[in-house]
């Protein structure tokens, strides 16, 4: 069974398949925060948005992370590191892309279990 949770005009935020919980690319709302500030609040909302689908971020399994400036990766790393524990981190592919519209400097995509 499928649900979908948080529609938007163009999407479900999240989708729960089978236990298993996607969570679509989640940007910042605040684009004039710097590379940590944009990751902070990246993250608080993806942990809410895991909430909502019965998940928690001690469950991820995969995260992709895109980001437009690798220079400040250093410093999202240092946020990530906070937010998780080493023996929960999941597996996690960062690159670098162009552009992510106007201020945006990092967009998040997740997958976890329930």
């Amino acid at each position: 069974m499928t649900e979908r949770h948080l529609p938007t005009p163009i999407m479900h935020r999240v989708v729960e398949h089978n236990g298993i919980v996607f969570v679509g690319g989640t940007t910042c709302d605040d684009e004039s925060l710097d590379m940590a500030g944009q990751t902070e609040e990246i993250l608080a909302k993806i942990e809410s948005y895991l909430a909502q689908a019965g998940s928690d971020k001690t469950k991820l399994l995969s995260v992709t992370i895109f980001i437009t400036e690798m220079n400040l990766k250093p410093e999202m790393d240092a946020v990530w590191k906070k937010w998780l524990t080493p023996e929960t981190f999941p597996v996690r592919a960062t690159v670098g892309v162009a552009d992510l519209g106007a201020d945006t400097k990092i967009e998040v995509v997740v997958t976890a279990h329930r």
